[in-house]
């Protein structure tokens, strides 16, 4: 017998009904909910280990999101036709939800916990990345695992002047303005998303409209709590600690410490790092060999006094612990061109973060393809974020990009894609790869700058040169103090309560993602936030403009070039020719790369070849395809092939005519043996194209001297022969296609 479900349902502000159901399926996770909007239906697990595992200090939660294809009715693609690893789009979706839910849970929990979201029914105009975090959520409250509180996450979009919740794909293609924002009944956790080019004030609507509607839905969850009767969360472990301990090392190295981040504006990373190990380790140096004190439980405070006294510092000087002021941007220097074989290639440095970046123009044929369960296709811009250990100076193996890599890199490709230009203007797949070599704080802000500048080395006519920077934020919820922080370094990112990575051109925001580590952060600190960011984002861009202001001209010597004709769609076949002959062979002679698409009832043809006498040769040759050929005009053609009638030859690109045997010469030819061959090249004119067949009728003998005394013959009904076009053969069926008798 089916148990009864328990259901709730929320509405969103244009009406439209998200239900959440438990209790029917999955029972022996710790959690589980299927949450339902349109025919989308998302199946969230969470199950929690009952003990902590051994050793553990920090909290161990996995989640993962997956796209089911047979939910959407396809089968996957590739050889084994079965889900795999987490494509980027899932692996992203996964990183929101982790981003937005890992805060909630105690500092001291530290039981493995894993949260599962399949999308299990699709609908094409509900996205299921809106809901995925709301399931989570949902999964997380009815079961006894120790969340906080509930949180939520909803889709907001910018369509003219109205902003809209949880948008279809059609409204989200004329939005001008995307965001993902999560947060709890009172607080902004997380926002991440991309615009083009609006306001700070249009991005703070955005985010309070968000908030209202996921008010309501964390409301759902607590009544779907009680309902289940899991309102009472499961006992953990309390952290192991000794006040004692900590009051004396508090009383004994806190001063020294804060006199020694006072002493560390002139210093490096590095040796900052250093001069805090140094103290610590004065203190264990007095311990007796045979002690038993816990060291993991003092380096724990150490850890603790040294956030403290930097956060203090901060508050209580104005000045950072590289002895900047708040809204100061570390030195810049950038330079392009700097690899000789790459199409183009950027450095950019700020502080001690460092990005080297190329860019490599390549064909229709270098697109991306997308086989996912809601997405396929192919994609032309990609973008890839390297960050290998000796960026900050470890030893560890090369495992490939994990999920860090593809957010950074993701959020970077948001901050180009929407100031490239259109298609026709640059027919380009580009893809631009970042290569972190030095990192201490906002290393994918440099990826976008370094992008940026490399984009426009190679040629790519942007918008709008583009800069990022990362934001953050110290505050002292007991006095009230507050600083905001412009261009963070890593330890400002550990000890700061925000996170707000921002970029942007000139004349507005093009990306951002926001991680928020506080309860009651209010929009005006946040609108304060937003506005110094701008201040900060300009500055940068004049840094930048140093070094290169505007793309240049041309493609480099090396790069590919590339020109496109507009051809009539019925022509399409003509250059592609039978299984693709004719295209094949352009590509052969001439060495260029040609794609041929249809784009609004029309062929787009591409050349691409990196040597200009390459890219010129294969445009004749294509306009000579779709050039119509005109009666009376002579052309250099070949023979390819002899009939005992005559001669075929090709006088333009794939196309064919009839020379006959009486148009060869003005003597009559008793036979065609001798006198032409297969290949040779022989000056032809057109005489006739058949209206109704569109054969051609060819002559060679009108362009060769009459010889005196020659007497026109009354012509007869087979001497005006056919003609074949794009290598089809115009023998058989007619009776002018017959050789005349002698």
């Amino acid at each position: 017998m089916k148990p009864n479900p328990i259901i709730k349902t929320v509405s969103l502000p244009d009406g439209r009904e998200i239900s959440v159901e438990t209790g029917v399926l999955a029972k022996q996770a710790s959690g589980a909910v299927v949450v339902r909007m349109g025919k989308t239906m998302l199946l969230a697990t969470v199950v929690g280990a009952k003990e902590p595992r051994e050793g553990m200090d920090f909290f161990p939660l996995s989640v993962d999101y997956q796209e089911k294809f047979a939910s959407n009715g396809r089968i996957p693609g590739g050889f084994l036709k079965r889900e795999g690893r987490l494509s980027d789009h899932e692996i992203l979706v996964s990183r929101i939800i982790d981003r937005a839910v890992r805060p909630l849970f105690p500092d001291n929990y530290h039981n493995e916990t894993q949260i599962m979201i399949s999308l299990i029914s699709a609908d094409s105009d509900v996205l299921p990345d809106a809901l995925a975090g709301f399931a989570a959520s949902a999964a997380i409250a009815v079961s006894d695992l120790p969340m906080l509180e509930p949180m939520s996450e909803v889709r907001v979009i910018k369509l003219g002047e109205e902003y809209i919740i949880n948008p279809t794909p059609a409204q989200m293609e004329e939005a001008s303005l995307e965001c993902i924002v999560a947060a709890t009944f009172d607080n902004i956790m997380m926002v991440e998303g991309e615009s083009k080019e609006v306001s700070e004030e249009d991005l703070l609507k955005a985010i309070q409209v968000a908030h209202e509607t996921i008010k309501l839905q964390c409301t759902l969850q607590r009544e779907m709590a009680e309902a289940v009767g899991n309102t009472v969360k499961r006992e953990h472990l309390q952290p192991e600690g000794d006040e004692e301990l900590e009051k004396m090392l508090h009383e004994n190295y806190y001063q020294a410490i804060y006199d020694s981040v006072k002493a560390g504006v002139s210093r490096s990373k590095s040796e900052r790092g250093e001069a805090i190990k140094a103290i610590k380790q004065s203190y264990i140096d007095t311990l007796p060999e045979d002690h038993e004190m816990n060291t993991k439980l003092i380096g724990t405070y150490f850890k603790k006094m040294y956030k403290s006294a930097a956060r203090n510092f901060v508050l209580d000087e104005g000045t950072r612990l590289d002895g900047r002021k708040t809204n100061e941007v570390r030195p810049i220097w950038s330079e392009i061109d700097y690899l000789p074989s790459a199409h183009g290639s950027a450095v950019f440095t700020r502080g001690e973060t460092q990005s080297l970046t190329t860019v490599t123009l390549g064909t229709k044929l270098d697109e991306q393809m997308i086989d996912g369960a809601m997405n396929s296709g192919y994609n032309r811009f990609i973008l890839h974020y390297n960050f290998p250990a000796f960026s900050t100076g470890e030893a560890r193996p090369n495992r490939g990009p994990g999920r860090r890599e593809v957010g950074h890199g993701n959020l970077a490709m948001r901050a180009l894609k929407n100031i490239l230009p259109s298609y026709e203007d640059n027919p380009y797949t580009v893809r631009v790869v970042s290569d972190i070599l030095e990192s201490n704080g906002s290393s994918s802000m440099a990826t976008v700058c370094a992008g940026s500048l490399a984009l426009m080395d190679a040629g790519v006519s942007l918008k709008s040169p583009v800069s990022g920077i990362a934001m953050g934020m110290i505050s002292d919820s007991e006095t009230g103090k507050f600083a905001i922080l412009s261009d963070i370094l890593g330890d400002e990112d550990h000890l700061g309560d925000m996170d707000f990575k921002l970029t942007g051109t000139a004349n507005g925001i093009t990306a951002y993602q926001m991680d928020i580590k506080i309860d009651g952060l209010s929009y005006e600190v946040l609108h304060k936030a937003l506005l110094q960011a701008k201040e900060g984002r300009l500055h940068i861009l004049g840094e930048m403009s140093k070094t290169i202001t505007e793309a240049r001209v041309e493609v480099k010597d090396h790069a590919p070039r590339i020109h496109q004709i507009i051809i009539p769609r019925e022509l399409i076949g003509a250059v592609i020719g039978p299984g693709g002959k004719i295209v094949q062979e352009i590509q052969r002679e001439t060495g260029a790369t040609i794609t041929i698409e249809e784009v609004n009832n029309t062929g787009r043809v591409s050349i691409f070849a990196t040597d200009k006498d390459v890219l010129n040769k294969a445009k004749s040759i294509v306009e000579e395809i779709v050039t119509p050929p005109e009666e009376g005009k002579t052309y250099e053609g070949t023979v390819k092939k002899i009939t005992e009638f005559g001669a075929f030859v090709e006088f333009m690109k794939g196309k064919e005519g009839l020379l006959h045997i009486s148009e060869i010469t003005w003597e009559r030819l008793p036979s065609m043996e001798g006198v032409l061959e297969e290949g040779e090249e022989i000056q032809v004119r057109l005489m006739e194209v058949d209206k109704r067949s569109g054969k051609y009728r060819l002559s060679r003998k009108v362009l060769l001297p009459k010889p005196e005394g020659y007497e026109e013959r009354p012509p007869r009904n087979n001497d005006r022969g056919g003609s074949r076009t794009g290598g089809r053969d115009s023998r058989g069926g007619g009776r002018d296609s017959r050789p005349p008798r002698r």
